[in-house]
């Protein structure tokens, strides 16, 4: 049977076994994946097993070992931008795997352990307390990474957040868990205290609110401070092994006295930021441009930070 040449074009069409453009045998290769690149998401995927971790552990009501794994969590994100940042193994795709994992860290995990906690008491209203903390993380994470791509921030807003970070407003946000392990009484102070408080924290993290990031913080160490640094770490986690929740506790309420701190540093690099961009804009305004073109603060070669770390 034979087939007309408008019949084998349209065939070869459909059914066509290769590429028009590659010769036959020709398979694509796809460029190895340097290490270097993998060790971050690696960081970022052991903190995503912590937090689901500290979700089974509430559900078996061992409180303290849950506390304990978002904790570590915490730690492990603080550190994988760094990692990611050093090794210059930041990704695209390693930014949107440490949100998402950020999501279910500092956002699901504290609001499932406070509701098994307590806030079931409550019931549908200890819920949506619940819900409200979650999807506020949510929404804290989603404004991160845009504001991050935007080039014509001020470079001096790199050291500050908007809104309490989701991995401190995991930590912050567990406060009446901390009170407990203390010592407070559980029914007459911490459940009214832990339902007003969880929403508190929450608005704090979509509020315009700038918070000290401490980004620029730890990048040069002066040599005559190696060794004091080196012995502060350390005296630090052998105190959070020895004393968790007074440690916890007392550096909660110290992140939240320097709320105010960070707010009136913000105005202050806003004040000395106005007059430098009203001399731009008169500068435009005399070689007769109709809007001045001021250039990006932020170089475009440097590739943003990774989203969502303690940050």
């Amino acid at each position: 049977m034979e087939f007309s040449p408008a019949s084998e074009y349209i065939a070869n069409m459909i059914f066509s076994p290769f590429e028009p453009d590659r010769p036959h045998g020709h398979r694509r290769r796809f460029r190895a994946i340097p290490v270097r690149t993998l060790l971050p998401n690696v960081v970022t995927l052991l903190a995503l097993c912590a937090g689901l971790t500290a979700i089974r552990l509430a559900t078996e009501q061992k409180f303290e070992l849950a506390l304990a794994a978002v904790v570590f969590a915490a730690l492990l994100d603080g550190i994988d931008g760094r990692i990611a940042r050093m090794l210059k193994g930041t990704s695209r795709f390693g930014a949107e795997l440490d949100s998402l994992a950020d999501f279910v860290n500092f956002g699901v995990a504290p609001a499932l352990i406070l509701y098994m906690w307590g806030l079931n008491e409550f019931k549908s209203i200890g819920w949506i307390a619940s819900l409200v903390f979650a999807l506020c993380a949510a929404l804290r994470l989603a404004r991160f990474n845009v504001m991050a791509d935007d080039p014509n921030r001020p470079a001096w807003t790199s050291n500050f957040f908007v809104g309490i970070p989701a991995p401190a407003g995991a930590i912050t946000v567990l406060l009446p868990l901390y009170a407990q392990f203390l010592g407070a009484s559980h029914y007459l102070l911490l459940m009214p205290f832990a339902f007003l408080y969880t929403i508190l924290i929450a608005l704090l993290m979509v509020s315009r609110l700038p918070v000290f990031s401490g980004k620029r913080v730890g990048k040069r160490v002066p040599p005559e401070m190696v060794l004091p640094v080196f012995v502060a770490v350390v005296l630090f986690f052998a105190v959070l092994v020895s004393y968790p929740w007074e440690t916890l506790t007392a550096g909660t309420l110290v992140y939240l006295a320097c709320l105010p701190l960070g707010w009136l540093s913000y105005r202050e690099q806003e004040r000395k930021d106005s007059p430098k961009l009203a001399e731009g804009l008169a500068e435009g305004l005399a070689e007769g441009e109709s809007a001045p073109a001021l250039a990006p603060t932020v170089p475009s070669s440097e590739e943003p930070d990774r989203p969502a770390r303690l940050n």
